[in-house]
């Protein structure tokens, strides 16, 4: 695509739009979901994911399947496994969206940081997943 034309926007790409949309708009939520489970955890069960399919709900992505993913997809998740191995939970939000057979890295820095996100939301993680997954279910129409 060229700068300046625009393209219609397709079946395949529409997830990636609409879980950008959700993100950005609960930012703080999100954060302090991600905050919550790491403390409940660690990254002892993986990656926290957002999977879209039946209904959008949470699921963790154990490191060994994202390695056994990449190994069949050529490597091409490498730089993807690099950012999940070197995030910084206390600073930065990191999640993978799972849609239409493919996967999307969701990553950022929320302010404030995701600690305090988590305090301020003032709920515990059961109640955030239950908060974010109605919400998802809302505002996510694939």
């Amino acid at each position: 695509m060229f700068f300046g034309t625009s393209q219609t926007e397709s079946g395949d790409s529409k997830w990636r739009k609409e879980l950008d949309r959700f993100v950005k708009a609960n930012q703080p939520e999100l954060a302090a979901l991600f905050w919550g489970l790491w403390l409940e955890n660690g990254n002892s069960q993986g990656t926290i994911g957002i999977d879209l399919q039946p209904a959008p709900h949470f699921v963790y992505c154990p490191q060994d399947e994202i390695e056994k993913l990449n190994s069949r997809v050529e490597n091409r998740l490498q730089e993807i496994i690099g950012i999940i191995e070197n995030h910084k939970p206390e600073v930065e939000v990191v999640m993978i969206g799972i849609g239409k057979g493919e996967i999307k890295l969701i990553q950022f820095a929320p302010e404030p940081a995701p600690p305090v996100c988590f305090e301020q939301v003032g709920k515990d993680v059961d109640g955030l997943l239950e908060l974010l997954e109605q919400r998802m279910r809302e505002e996510i129409v694939i």
